[in-house]
């Protein structure tokens, strides 16, 4: 009986053949190839009408090429015939300080057009009080039980946030009695300068986890010596930003501390713990040299370059009717307000939906029936998600149409299915060993939870939310159903700001501005820097998730 069963099974595989495996894998190899030189072709195409490599002159192509081009083709293929993992280190570096540069250009701009700096060195002193009346009381946890403690933590954040009664009390009419340390800031006589709230507050921020960073490799004393460091890194280029490169102190400040500083760490401390693979570093070195020296070169030889559409005033400007003045600014300022107002919205709920059904949810119907509809929530097109954000927000709770509070609700609507699964996933992917270890050493749920589960599954969350959060930047048909104007001449400011978005206003110049000269000069510059922003986030799902492959 038995034998005949395993003869019956064998032939279920039919006939034992490597031709059919053979042929099998080769049409596996062309599908992908065929959509990968399909998409390339699309890129480059996009990417001509965009950049026009082909207008400039011939010896600004000869001398790019010379000392730009060759240089690091050579260094290249040497690391990756000699060292691999240098290889990847000095990849891995110029891709981290080219994303702090597009993220720095994003953060400057909310500190230049939205946020006033000293709006937020105000409300950054005032939590930094609550927190540290937080941690004075954590250390008396002995003392003081664990309500009194809670109650007294938060009455500190509110106080100092918003002072007595505050916003609560200006809800029944009450006069403030105490004012906030927030508002303490905000109206005394004097203040730092501008560049100098930043260096306090998104300098140290910086600096943190550089000296962080340095204590692991070093010692305690290395790591304040280097965190030091970043921060006077941080206020000298509000000196140096100026006065040799021609920006503003502002930019500077937020250049260093989210581009220059990290990557500068990245590299110090690869260079004394990554003895066999320091070497890659000089693949950077020789783009970053080469791309200055090819510069200096052919603004010496006079040399014209191409005529890109994508420039400074292309990135910096407000939209306008004819295609040569065109900008983008206003809806890159629109795209990253939107991205804060979903991620804000959609990670909290998202995450904690995620942790309750996996950790905490019993299986029964009920949760069974909650687990099919958020799969098939996930699938759901983005323009049925449009008319539930108007039906929602804007028919039932009267809020104005095409703000960015109401866009941003939207996406977050559309967006949260994919934060549910992807952090389901990644709470399901920690060993249940590890969890069974943590209740045999007496911890508690919530103890297994904080201190086992969301340290090694916040790399996935991270991951997934990041991956959700590009989807969201590149819809257009759930802000059109909301009524986001198309065109956008005003910064919006606040959240009940009209606002638009990178690809709306990428449609409105295909659609109502459909002349030549948008279809050859905006729209493909529009593109270009709209994929630029999705593969930069993608790039820090693609670093996290790599990370995370490599802890586990």
């Amino acid at each position: 009986m038995a034998t005949q069963d395993r003869s019956s099974y064998a032939e279920g595989f039919g006939q034992v053949s490597r031709t059919v495996g053979t042929i099998f894998r080769y049409l596996l190899l062309a599908s992908t190839l065929f959509g990968l030189v399909v998409l390339s072709i699309l890129l480059v195409y996009v990417a001509n009408d965009a950049i026009q490599p082909l207008t400039a002159d011939a010896g600004w192509h000869l001398t790019f090429f010379l000392t730009l081009v060759l240089p690091t083709l050579a260094t290249g293929g040497y690391l990756a015939w000699s060292n691999v993992d240098a290889l990847k280190l000095g990849a891995t570096t110029l891709g981290l300080f080219v994303v702090g540069l597009l993220f720095s250009g994003g953060v400057a701009i909310i500190f230049i057009e939205v946020l006033a700096p000293l709006v937020w060195f105000a409300y950054v002193i005032a939590f930094a009080i609550a927190v540290l009346v937080t941690v004075a009381l954590q250390q008396r946890s002995r003392q003081i039980p664990f309500l009194p403690r809670f109650a007294i933590a938060m009455f500190a954040f509110y106080l100092s946030l918003f002072g007595f009664p505050g916003i609560i009390g200006g809800y029944v009419g009450l006069p403030q009695l105490v004012p906030s340390v927030a508002s303490l800031i905000l109206f005394a006589p004097i203040v730092p300068l501008d560049w100098i709230q930043l260096t306090l507050t998104v300098g140290v921020f910086a600096a943190t986890p550089v000296a962080l960073y340095a204590s692991n490799i070093s010692d305690r004393r290395a790591g304040l010596a280097m965190g030091a460091l970043a921060v006077g890194t941080v206020a000298a280029a509000a000196v140096v930003g100026p006065a040799v490169f021609g920006i503003g102190p502002i930019p500077s400040v937020i250049l260093a501390s989210v581009a220059v500083v990290p990557t500068a760490a990245y590299v110090g401390g690869a260079a004394v713990t990554r003895e066999q693979a320091r070497i890659g570093l000089a693949l950077p070195a020789v783009i970053v040299v080469g791309a200055l020296a090819g510069e200096v070169l052919v603004d010496t030889l006079g040399y014209a370059g191409p005529q890109s559409w994508v420039d400074w005033q292309f990135l910096t400007s407000d939209h306008s009717g004819t295609a040569a003045n065109a900008g983008l600014y206003p809806a890159i300022a629109g795209s990253i307000l939107l991205m804060l107002t979903v991620a804000a919205l959609s990670f909290p709920i998202g995450v904690g939906a995620a942790l309750y059904l996996e950790e905490y949810a019993p299986d029964n119907r009920y949760t069974r029936f909650i687990d099919v509809n958020i799969s098939n929530l996930a699938g759901v097109p983005s323009v049925v998600y449009g008319l539930l954000g108007l039906g929602l927000f804007v028919t039932r709770l009267g809020q104005p149409t095409g703000t960015i509070l109401v866009g941003g609700a939207t996406l977050a609507l559309l967006i949260l299915p994919i934060v549910i699964i992807s952090a389901r996933e990644a709470i399901r992917s920690v060993p249940e060993e590890m969890r069974q270890a943590s209740y045999g050493m007496g911890a508690t749920r919530w103890q297994t939870m904080k201190n086992v589960i969301l340290p090694r599954a916040f790399p996935g969350i991270l991951t997934g939310t990041i991956l959700a959060l590009g989807r969201a930047i590149g819809e257009t048909a759930p802000l059109i159903m909301i009524g986001a104007p198309n065109v956008l001449f005003s910064f919006p400011s606040e959240l009940s700001s009209k606002v638009s978005a990178m690809p709306l206003q990428v449609y409105s110049w295909a659609s109502y501005f459909a002349t030549s000269d948008f279809y050859q000069q905006a729209v493909p510059a529009g593109v270009v820097v709209l994929v630029t922003v999705l593969l930069a986030m993608n790039s820090i799902a693609i670093v996290l998730r790599n990370r995370y492959e490599r802890e586990t």
